[in-house]
């Protein structure tokens, strides 16, 4: 199962990511696939915006991102991440869990 923590206080300040789903094949898994895809995409985006807005670590089945210096564009992109993060946690109950 992945598991993910997302820390906020009024903004949302870390997520952390770990663990296979589980759904499928190692290398093949659709849902690890959508969750590394999503976590990529959006830190990419944070990079371009403001290189120092952020940092995050990445091992095999381990991601962390920390917002370091919040904006309205970096914000947006954290909230975007997450609502795309609960709505495949929906589809895929028993490969997802959330916790915030």
């Amino acid at each position: 199962m992945t598991r993910i923590q997302i820390d906020k206080s009024d903004k949302i300040n870390c997520i952390t990511v770990e663990g296979h789903a589980g759904y499928g094949v190692k290398g093949t898994d659709i849902v690890c696939a959508s969750v590394s895809s999503m976590l990529i995409t959006t830190i990419n985006a944070m990079l371009r915006v403001d290189e120092s807005s952020i940092h995050y670590e990445k091992k095999e089945a381990y991601i962390k991102l920390e917002i370091l210096k919040h904006s309205d564009t970096i914000d947006l992109l954290m909230d975007n991440l997450v609502s795309l993060l609960e709505e495949l946690e929906q589809d895929y109950k028993k490969y997802i869990k959330i916790n915030q």
